[in-house]
């Protein structure tokens, strides 16, 4: 049996609340920026509206798309973090993954850059379960990660710049488009950077309900 989330998840949060104000005075990299830019650019051509940031951190991405036009709520499971996306002015609660409380359907769109990255094989199905229950049918969803090349396997970072040590889990390309494959439709998967830096870019969208597939995305966590 491996790794679960609700063994890591205690020491996720105490790192990010560690972390909160060093991360937020970081200047993004030129490259995380254009994918921003390039999602921005497919939720305005399919008239999504309303989105949801998960694991969003200091709140830099929610404010952006909130200064572009769209309704934002952000959730990350750091109550440091929930803190500074509200000093932005965006909508924010303490929340993770597999307790994402919206009706289901809330969101035209979700947005998750480097933060499930976190969730181990057992329980990423749950997770993305439970982002395709939030989403409407026709939604988009951009999920970035870093993985794949020599970067795989799952294991907590001991020479973390975080502490304590997060815990990782990193999937080769066929594998990750495997685990989105089962809730969602993929529109694109690009990767960014080489095999030393890696970084895979998925947008996805929710196909049309089906009685099986939302029974097991309601099923919630393991």
């Amino acid at each position: 049996m491996g790794v679960r989330y609700d063994e890591v998840i205690g020491l996720l949060r105490e790192a990010y609340d560690g972390g909160a104000e060093r991360r937020d005075a970081a200047t993004k990299s030129a490259w995380k920026l254009a994918e921003r830019e390039a999602f921005l650019d497919r939720l305005k051509g399919h008239g999504c509206r309303r989105l949801l940031e998960v694991g969003a951190g200091t709140g830099q991405d929610s404010a952006y798309f909130q200064e572009n036009g769209l309704d934002v709520v952000a959730v990350d499971l750091s109550p440091a973090m929930v803190a500074l996306c509200r000093e932005k002015g965006v909508e924010a609660h303490a929340m993770d993954f597999l307790s994402l409380d919206f009706e289901p359907g809330s969101f035209d769109a979700v947005y998750a850059l480097n933060c499930l990255l976190h969730v181990p094989d057992g329980d990423l199905p749950a997770v993305l379960g439970a982002i395709h229950t939030v989403m409407r049918p026709g939604g988009l969803f951009f999920l970035g990660v870093y993985g794949g090349g020599g970067l795989t396997g799952e294991s907590t970072f001991e020479q973390d710049d975080h502490y304590p040590p997060r815990f990782f889990s990193f999937r080769d390309d066929e594998r990750l488009q495997e685990y989105a494959r089962e809730f969602f439709e993929i529109v694109d998967f690009h990767v960014v950077g080489t095999h030393g830096w890696r970084f895979q870019s998925l947008t996805l969208r929710r196909a049309a309900s089906s009685p099986d597939l939302d029974q097991r995305a309601g099923g919630g966590g393991p």
